[in-house]
């Protein structure tokens, strides 16, 4: 579909429009192609469901063009539904993400000052969740001490449009990435009437955010991946929310 989605025969002769699926790639490990098999309510769709998320990016280059879904329930097993993002809007990939994290100055600067006391830093899934025409994407960061077996979540990272913010729990990530605007302390602090309209509603979508993602997490550790995208899915419904109670603006 990468090649034959375009439709105009001068476009599909000159492969002037052609896509790729973006790939991952760690040090010490294979190349991923970024495939997610998550539950998820769609657009204008009234219930989650499992599917197969795959994201297309123009050939030769990072940025999204698309992501097209596999469906799995019901009757409308083996359907595919393709998302287009408006050509005039640059939406970031995956491999863009990656890059942007690996090159934020303070998040290098944390994870090499980690490696240098003797502790291993592991990487979590880069997790999306679609928002409207863009994307948020959602990284946790392990450290592992040395000799030690179970690493510990001690940062989360959050990218949006064209920020990337690393706070200790996603509900600050989430603070920081809408300028201050979600400050959940300051709301709760606040006398009645004191906060600015929307302001405490924010906080709370915020904190309802950072408590399904937490499940989310718990969740794939266990193994139970029918709980890992259900609460996946109502994460990226209360991100709508809070999208929404913003304004949709960037910082």
């Amino acid at each position: 579909y990468a090649t034959y989605h375009m439709s105009e025969p001068e476009i599909f002769y000159h492969q002037e429009d052609q896509w790729q699926k973006p790939v991952l790639s760690r040090p010490g490990e294979r190349p991923d192609p970024f495939l997610r098999h998550i539950v998820m309510r769609l657009p204008e769709e009234r219930q989650a469901e499992f599917i197969l998320m795959v994201p297309f990016t123009p050939r030769g280059k990072d940025n999204l063009a698309s992501w097209m879904v596999a469906r799995n329930d019901g009757e409308h097993y083996g359907r595919l539904v393709l998302y287009r993002f408006p050509k005039q809007s640059l939406v970031y990939g995956p491999t863009q993400i990656v890059n942007r994290i690996n090159q934020d100055t303070d998040i290098s600067r944390q994870v090499s000052l980690w490696d240098q006391r003797g502790s291993e830093v592991i990487r979590g899934h880069l997790l999306v969740i679609p928002i409207e025409e863009s994307l948020i994407y959602v990284q946790p960061l392990y450290l592992r001490a040395e000799g030690g077996r179970i690493p510990e979540m001690k940062r989360v990272v959050v990218a949006h449009q064209n920020r990337v913010v690393m706070e200790e729990t996603l509900e600050a990530g989430l603070a920081r990435l809408f300028g201050g605007a979600v400050e959940p302390a300051a709301a709760a602090a606040a006398p009645t009437g004191a906060a600015r309209p929307g302001t405490e509603h924010a906080a709370d979508l915020a904190r309802q955010a950072a408590e399904l993602y937490q499940r989310a997490v718990a969740a794939q550790r266990g193994g139970d991946w029918a709980r890992y995208g259900e609460e996946l899915s109502r994460l990226g419904d209360v991100l709508r929310q809070l999208q929404a109670v913003l304004g949709g603006r960037a910082p």
